[in-house]
C-alpha cells in the first residue's frame, strides 16, 4: 500500500551561502561546512528561512518600527535545508516520489550530495522521484533555495511580472518588504508498493428543489487492474457505494444522482453539513494499494440579475441552495507576510473571530497566494464562501498580464493544479483572473478600464475554469466593471456593475452617506474601504526607536503606509494637531467605524439591489500604525469590525 511519510517530523538544519559557494562542498554535512556564512541552525519545516533566522537570534523583528529594512539582506544568499532520511522509510515500497506542497520561491534538490532537479514557483507542488538515487541507508536530502526575483512589488508593469512568486511580500500599501524565503507548506514522501490513484475530479452538487444531492468522481490510477471502491458516508452511515474495474475511474468514474443528502450553507443561513467521501484503489489479489479521502458539501450556486439591473448587466446576485444571499465579508490578505510560520490554530483563532462578526464571503485577493489546505478546511466548517482569485494583480504603471504563449502556458499550469487540488471544497464559490487589471490609464485617477475575455491571458484562464471545473463561475478581473469605481457623477446611468472603491471617507461620514451611499446604484462592490489607526498600546508596542508622534508624513513610523494617515483631515476638523496618540487614534478609529458602517447599512437594506459587499481588507499581517484593515496585527478588531459586524448580523 502507498505509505505516506511527513518530512515535518525529522530534525531540519538550515545554512546560509554566499551564491553559488555550497555547490563547492555538496558531499558535506551543514554541521560540518567551513564555507557557510551563516552556520547550520534548527530550522521548523514548514517554515521561512526568516523565522528560523529570528529564532536563533541572527535577524531581528520585522514588525517593529524600521527593522524590516535590516532584513533585506536574507534575499542575498543561497539557504540550504538539510534532513536526514529514515531508514525505516525506506523498506516498504518499489518507488519514492518526494512532494513538496509549497517552495518559495527557487532552487534545486539535492540527495546523498547528487542534484536531482530543480524547482521554480510558489503556487505550485513540486515532485522529484528519489527512487534511482537512493542509498541503502544514510540518505540526506537538501533543499536549496537560491536568491528570489529582486522586485514584483505593487508599483511597476504588471506585463513585466513574470516571476510566479507572492508580490505582496515586496511591499504594498499594507507592509513593508519581507520577501519569503522557505518552505512554505509541507514536504511528503511517498513510497509506492503497485498502482496509486494518480488524480481525481469531485463535482457535488444539490438540487434545491428536491434537496437531493448530486456527486460526480472521476480521475485516473495506474494500476493496470484491481478495483475502485467509491463510499460517500456521514460518520457511521454509508450513503452511497460502488465498486467498479479501476480502469473505468478515468473513462466513466460515478454519477449519483438523487443522494438523500442535508445542504451546506453559508454562515448564518443554516448549518455547514460536510460527508466524507473515501476512494480505495485494490489490486488484484484483493490488497489495498491506495486510498483517497476528501470532505465535501453539497450546495447550489446560481448568479442572478440584481432587482432593477440594467438590462445587459452581469448577474450579481448570489442564490444558494434556492435562496438569494447576501454576500457580506472581507478581502482576506496573508495573516503574516511569513505566511509558511502561520500555524493552523491561528488560522481558526482569525476566521472564528470573522464568523462572529457575521460574515460569510472572502476575496483571496491576487497579489498574495492560494492559502494553505487547513484555510479551506475551516471555511468548508464554518460557513465561508471563497472568491479565488488568480496570482495576477495591476501594478499602477500598466495592469495588463502578460501575453506571450510561454507565460500563458505558465499561468496556465498554476490555474491547473490550483483547480485540481481546491475544486472539492464546499466553501469554494468563484474564481476570478486576477486584482484590478485594466487597461488605458486615465493620467489623472491612474485608473483604466477593465480587462475583459479579449486579453488571451484570461481567456486561457476562463477556458481552464470551463473544461476543470464547468459548475463555478469565472470572472476575467475584479473589479469586472464596466467602471472601475462608482462616481457620483455617473450615479443612475447603469454603469456601476461589480466595482472597486471608495476607501476613504470624503468630507463627514454623514455628508459621505447623504452624497454618495444614500445614491449608491453599484450591483456589487468588492472593494470598499476606509482607513483606521491601530491602537495606541500596538503602535507602542512595535515602533521601536522611531517617535509615536506626529501621525503624518514626517514620521517614518507613520511612512510605511503613507496613503492611509488622515493627519491633515483631524487639523482641518479641529483647528489643531491632537494633543497625543490616545487623541487621534479615538478619532481615527471612530471615523472609520462610522463610515463603514454607513457602507454596510446602505448595501444590506439595497439588497438584492445589490448583491454584496466586500471590505478592503480584513486583518493586518503587519503592524501598521494606520490601514484600511477591520482586525489589527495582533488579531484584536478595531471598532469599524464591530460596527460592521452589527449591520452584518442584521442582514438576511
Amino acid at each position: 500500500m502507498k505509505k505516506i511519510h511527513n518530512l515535518g517530523e525529522l530534525d531540519w538544519t538550515l545554512a546560509g551561502y554566499t551564491p553559488e559557494v555550497w555547490r563547492q562542498e555538496t558531499s558535506m554535512e551543514l554541521g560540518l561546512s567551513p564555507m557557510a556564512a551563516i552556520a547550520a541552525i534548527p530550522a521548523p519545516v514548514p517554515g521561512s528561512v526568516q523565522q528560523a533566522l529570528l529564532n536563533a537570534g541572527l535577524l531581528p523583528d520585522w514588525n517593529i518600527g524600521l527593522n524590516a529594512r535590516h532584513c533585506e539582506w536574507v534575499e542575498n544568499r543561497h539557504w540550504v535545508y538539510e534532513a536526514r532520511l529514515p531508514d525505516a522509510w525506506l523498506t516498504d515500497g518499489k518507488q519514492f516520489r518526494l512532494r513538496c506542497l509549497g517552495l518559495d520561491y527557487s532552487g534545486v534538490l539535492l540527495l546523498n550530495g547528487k542534484e536531482i532537479g530543480a524547482f521554480s514557483g510558489t503556487h505550485i507542488p513540486h515532485s522529484f522521484d528519489l527512487t534511482a538515487h537512493l542509498a541503502n541507508a544514510d540518505n540526506v536530502l537538501k533543499i536549496v533555495f537560491e536568491i528570489p526575483p529582486r522586485w514584483l512589488g505593487q508599483c511597476g508593469r504588471t506585463s513585466e511580472m513574470t516571476d510566479w512568486k507572492p508580490r505582496f511580500n515586496y511591499t504594498w500599501d499594507w507592509i513593508s518588504r519581507l520577501v519569503q524565503v522557505g518552505i512554505w507548506d509541507e514536504v511528503l514522501l511517498e513510497a509506492i508498493d503497485g498502482g496509486e490513484i494518480e488524480s481525481l475530479s469531485i463535482g457535488a452538487d444539490l438540487d434545491p428543489n428536491t434537496q437531493h444531492g448530486t456527486l460526480v468522481v472521476t480521475g485516473a490510477v495506474t494500476a493496470d487492474a484491481g478495483v475502485v471502491t467509491v463510499s460517500l458516508s456521514d460518520g457511521d452511515r454509508v450513503v452511497r457505494s460502488e465498486e467498479f474495474p479501476a480502469a473505468e475511474l478515468g473513462a466513466k468514474g460515478v454519477t449519483w444522482g438523487d443522494l438523500a443528502v442535508s445542504p451546506w450553507w453559508p454562515n448564518g443561513a443554516g448549518d455547514q453539513k460536510l460527508y466524507h467521501l473515501g476512494v480505495t484503489l485494490t489490486g488484484a489479489g484483493g490488497e489495498v494499494l491506495d486510498q483517497a479521502e476528501k470532505r465535501i458539501g453539497f450546495k447550489d450556486v446560481r448568479w442572478e440579475s440584481c432587482a432593477g439591473a440594467p438590462d445587459g448587466a452581469d448577474p450579481w446576485l448570489c442564490v444558494i441552495n434556492g435562496q438569494p444571499t447576501f454576500l457580506r465579508g472581507v478581502n482576506w490578505s496573508p495573516i503574516r507576510p511569513n505566511f509558511a510560520d502561520v500555524p493552523v490554530s491561528e488560522y481558526r483563532a482569525r476566521l472564528e473571530l470573522y464568523r462572529d462578526l457575521n460574515m460569510n464571503t472572502f476575496r483571496v485577493n491576487g497579489c498574495a497566494f492560494l492559502e494553505k489546505e487547513c484555510f479551506h478546511d475551516l471555511c468548508d466548517e464554518m460557513g465561508f464562501l471563497v472568491w479565488q482569485d488568480f496570482p495576477l494583480s495591476s501594478s499602477g504603471i500598466d495592469n495588463e498580464p502578460p501575453v506571450e504563449e510561454e507565460r500563458i502556458e505558465e499561468m496556465a499550469r498554476i490555474a491547473t493544479d490550483v483547480i485540481r487540488r481546491r475544486r472539492h471544497h464546499a466553501s469554494l464559490l468563484c474564481w476570478c483572473g486576477g486584482n484590478e487589471l485594466q487597461v488605458g490609464l486615465d493620467g489623472e485617477s491612474g485608473i483604466g478600464k477593465p480587462l475583459d475575455l479579449s486579453h488571451p491571458m484570461l481567456a486561457r484562464l476562463d477556458s481552464i475554469v470551463a473544461y476543470l471545473d464547468p459548475g463555478r463561475r469565472f470572472i476575467a478581473t475584479s473589479p469586472i466593471g464596466p467602471r472601475f469605481t462608482a462616481e457620483t457623477g455617473s450615479f443612475g446611468k447603469g454603469i456601476h456593475w461589480e466595482v472597486h472603491g471608495p476607501w476613504k471617507v470624503e468630507g463627514t461620514p454623514e455628508e459621505f452617506r447623504a452624497n454618495y451611499w444614500d445614491r449608491d446604484d453599484a450591483l456589487f462592490r468588492s472593494e470598499v474601504g476606509a482607513p483606521g489607526p491601530s491602537d495606541a498600546e500596538l503602535t507602542r508596542k512595535y515602533k521601536g526607536d522611531c517617535d509615536e508622534m506626529p501621525a503624518s508624513l514626517e514620521n517614518p513610523l507613520w511612512r510605511r503606509t503613507s496613503w492611509w494617515i488622515e493627519w491633515e483631515r483631524f487639523i482641518e476638523e479641529h483647528d489643531r494637531e491632537p494633543d497625543d496618540l490616545e487623541e487621534y487614534v479615538a478619532w481615527g478609529q471612530q471615523r472609520q467605524a462610522d463610515g463603514l458602517r454607513i457602507a454596510a447599512e446602505s448595501c444590506s437594506k439595497r439588497f438584492p439591489a445589490i448583491g454584496g459587499i466586500l471590505f478592503w481588507h480584513g486583518h493586518d499581517c503587519f503592524p501598521c500604525a494606520a490601514n484600511t484593515a477591520l482586525i489589527d496585527f495582533e488579531g484584536s478588531p478595531k471598532p469599524a469590525a464591530h460596527a460592521v459586524g452589527e449591520v452584518f448580523g442584521k442582514a438576511n
